[in-house]
């Protein structure tokens, strides 16, 4: 069998982990053959792609980012190449292509598998928005990031009385802020899934400062967004590969709770630095075992399918099933975060 393989979207701790086990599980463990495509599909659509043995992915488990590149293709170009995957797959003599993204990757690998061509998808975020398995790699290496920030902020919070305004990731599901809030003991937790009201903020930091505790750390999702009315807050954009920007909540909402409390409020972007580095050993090995079961299912002839975690057992799902809706952070799941700070 001759397998393709590539990485899309944003770059993810684990990625190379993944690349890693496909290759040993399908060099080592059925003697396939296997190439990557270098940036994505792009690569894909431009017939950029190098061969994978044993030597060429030797050294790459702990390495954060992607061997192969990664890069956000337009949707025109996606069409273009769900019309011509069978072209594309007789063109490079692959019996399957393993493509290794988020929600968006997961979409495109939808469309080329309802175009006819073999699909084991495997699902990365660090968002842990996707809502056919319990858990994405990248996650852990993420909040751990952003729990070691809060835990650094709170001492140079305190040292100067200010309040610090730390923005993580997650665009609509906030569980980097949810899960890294409760982790570093955050005061004051935002997400996307529910609104916040600026004057609830500005009561807990007068609280807490009236108490004697002349510091507070609030952690915010790049897309929490205030309750309407209660701060000039400005929606942004859709890009052209139809992903909204965000218009800086951590800025906007450090300024707005100065201008209030009238004490320093300081805004600290985390950022990519999220995405970078190296794994943690829970990323590591869950990216192994998607990367071995999704060879695994290629042989098997499981195409149209994506590895998920179900509990502790790797399960496959369908890929239609993967992009229906994101999992979000449940009602329940905010209850336990507010009953802690």
């Amino acid at each position: 069998m001759r397998i393709g393989v590539l990485t899309a979207g944003g770059d993810c701790p684990g990625l190379n982990a993944v690349i890693r086990s496909v290759v040993h599980r399908a060099v080592a463990g059925h003697d396939d053959e296997v190439i990557g495509f270098e940036d994505g599909f792009k690569g894909l659509l431009d017939g950029r792609f190098r061969p994978l043995d044993l030597d060429a992915v030797s050294g790459i488990l702990a390495r954060g980012g992607t061997i192969l590149g990664s890069a956000r293709l337009e949707r025109a170009r996606l069409r273009e190449a769900a019309e011509n995957c069978e072209e594309l797959a007789r063109s490079y003599g692959i019996d399957v292509l393993i493509p290794i993204g988020g929600e968006g990757t997961l979409t495109a690998a939808q469309m080329l598998s309802d175009a006819g061509m073999p699909v084991v998808g495997v699902p990365k975020t660090i968002d842990n928005d996707i809502s056919s398995t319990d858990r994405t790699f990248g996650f852990d290496t993420a909040v751990g990031v952003a729990t070691e920030a809060i835990d650094r902020l709170k001492t140079t919070a305190e040292s100067h009385q200010r309040v610090m305004v730390v923005e993580v990731m997650g665009r609509h599901a906030g569980w980097i802020a949810l899960e890294s809030g409760m982790a570093g003991g955050a005061h004051g937790i935002c997400l996307p899934e529910r609104s916040f009201d600026v004057a609830d903020l500005v009561k807990m930091v007068e609280e807490r400062f009236a108490r004697g505790k002349k510091f507070a750390v609030i952690c915010v999702a790049e897309g929490a967004h205030p309750a309407e009315g209660s701060m000039d807050y400005k929606k942004g954009e859709i890009d052209q590969y139809g992903h909204e920007r965000f218009a800086g909540i951590g800025n906007r909402l450090a300024v707005e709770l100065e201008h209030r409390l009238g004490k320093e409020a300081r805004p600290v972007i985390l950022g990519h630095v999220q995405r970078g580095g190296t794994p943690t050993a829970y990323d590591r090995v869950l990216a192994t075992r998607f990367g071995w079961h999704a060879v695994e299912a290629a042989h098997r002839g499981d195409f149209g399918m994506m590895t998920a975690l179900r509990g502790t057992q790797v399960a496959l799902v369908p890929l239609a099933e993967a992009v229906t809706e994101l999992k979000r952070v449940p009602e329940d799941r905010m209850d336990e975060a507010e009953s802690v700070f």
